[in-house]
């Protein structure tokens, strides 16, 4: 073997296609499947009466029973709209709270022990109160949900602000960047995919908030649906609305997920 292949065969090496892994997707669909299924089967065996637990075509009968009325059509848009509008107003304010916390030592000292003792307060905790100060209608129940959105954004800016290399921080010193132009210009882009992940708690978090809300205080929804199912003894409205939430909430994260994998694919 010469030198010339001798350098020639690393570099078809080099050259040489890399097998992709082998896309699984369908795993995360087998447990779903199986839970239908052992749900079909339970119902048909008789094991439960069906205001205990309906059975899958029951279900389906109440989404086209409400979908006829335009209900069901009406109460997710409701929840959706809350959940986004909350998710928008917490995560903002997560961002700028986390950001003014994590960049400053001063503000770390002053904040860090007060949001970290309210961060620990249960969601139902808030809803009184927030009835008090706001009244009824829509203000308190997409402040609540903002709530539930802000600490988790919060809680990740500031880990991952901390976390940060000081020489990041020098070079942008260095290029004349201070305050909120070296945060939106260094320290953001350089806490992006934690952020990201932030921004997905933050929106699961949001979901969680938003049935807290609906459920006390609410005339529609999908909260508002699972206590009209319980006060009526439609166990299939509240199965229902369940299943809705389940979904609506995966399919936001999935969202989130695709942006969040495009930004890491772009840093490497």
């Amino acid at each position: 073997m010469s030198v010339l292949d001798a350098g020639a065969a690393p570099a078809a090496a080099d050259r040489a296609p890399t097998r992709r892994p082998r896309s699984r997707w369908w795993l995360g669909a087998v447990v779903p499947v199986a839970l239908v299924v052992a749900w079909w089967v339970t119902t048909a065996a008789g094991l439960f009466l069906p205001s205990q637990l309906p059975s899958p075509a029951d279900v389906l009968t109440a989404a086209q029973q409400l979908s006829a009325t335009g209900a069901l059509q009406l109460n997710i848009a409701i929840s959706v709209q809350r959940v986004l509008v909350g998710f928008a107003c917490g995560a903002v304010a997560g961002l700028v709270v986390g950001g003014l916390t994590g960049s400053s030592a001063t503000a770390y000292r002053l904040l860090s022990p007060t949001l970290g003792a309210l961060r620990a307060v249960p969601s139902l905790a808030w809803v009184p109160l927030l009835g008090l100060w706001i009244g009824l209608g829509e203000p308190p129940k997409i402040t609540l949900v903002a709530i539930g959105a802000f600490f988790p954004v919060y809680t990740t800016v500031v880990s991952s602000l901390t976390h940060l290399d000081p020489a990041l921080v020098e070079v942008g010193r260095a290029y004349g960047r201070r305050g909120l132009g070296l945060f939106t210009s260094v320290l953001l882009p350089a806490t992006a995919p934690a952020l990201l992940s932030g921004l997905r708690l933050g929106l699961a978090q949001s979901w969680l908030f938003l049935v807290a809300a609906e459920l006390i205080s609410s005339s529609i929804g999908l909260g508002y649906q699972m206590t009209n199912g319980q006060n009526t003894s439609r166990t299939d409205q509240v199965f229902l609305a369940i299943i809705l939430l389940a979904l609506l909430g995966k399919a936001t994260d999935l969202v989130l997920g695709v942006v969040e994998n495009r930004v890491k694919a772009s840093r490497e």
